[in-house]
């Protein structure tokens, strides 16, 4: 079983469509009560850095999930501003973050005026070896996901990098340490590459 958070601020509805088409139970828990049994989670996350702080902190999300992810070691996998979330620092609101990762969230800035901002679309993403969620992408010739998004992930330790995405710049576009696990892009909006990504974390 894996629990979505509700904390708002997701596509609750599209992940938990794709983990049925995979035969995934899953659940949407919709308070930090709910979070007490859980077993894997997906933290998701449309919009803003500082309102998704802010409604996580306001609900009493913040201690329940350190408690399972930072103590119990429960499998989480972060999407798209979900992944942000769990970053020290970000320049959306000059917010700090879950503090899970050692890494900062910024801006794209581009003098090129052709780059636009968002990121939105389609992207190649390039996996590093040895992440369960990438378990046997190797036979795919081009993997591509959808991209939506601002602001991008700056790891502090290169070594956390599991994938990486190249607009305008490099950056990293997933990461993962021990349990925790974070994508820039929305797999449950990428197709067959986002159904084997889920399918992955489902079998972690």
């Amino acid at each position: 079983m894996i629990s979505i958070v509700n904390y708002g601020m997701g596509n609750l509805g599209s992940i938990q469509n794709m983990l049925k088409k995979l035969n995934v139970k899953s659940s949407i828990i919709n308070s930090p009560e709910e979070c007490a049994d859980a077993r894997k989670l997906i933290l998701p996350g449309v919009g803003h850095f500082e309102e998704g702080m802010r409604v996580l902190n306001e609900n009493g999300w913040i201690s329940v999930l350190n408690q399972k992810v930072l103590e119990e070691k429960v499998p989480v996998l972060g999407i798209c501003l979900g992944m942000q979330l769990m970053a020290k620092y970000s320049e959306e609101g000059n917010c700090n973050g879950l503090g899970w990762i050692d890494a900062n969230v910024k801006r794209f800035q581009f003098d090129d005026n052709r780059m636009k901002v968002p990121h939105m679309g389609w992207n190649e993403v390039i996996p590093s070896l040895g992440s369960p969620l990438f378990n046997n992408f190797d036979s795919l010739d081009e993997i591509r996901f959808y991209h939506v998004h601002s602001y991008y992930i700056e790891l502090e330790s290169p070594v956390l990098e599991i994938a990486k995405t190249t607009y305008g710049i490099s950056f990293t576009s997933g990461f993962q340490k021990n349990n925790i696990y974070g994508v820039q892009f929305h797999p449950e909006k990428s197709h067959k590459f986002g159904m084997k990504m889920l399918s992955n974390f489902a079998a972690i």
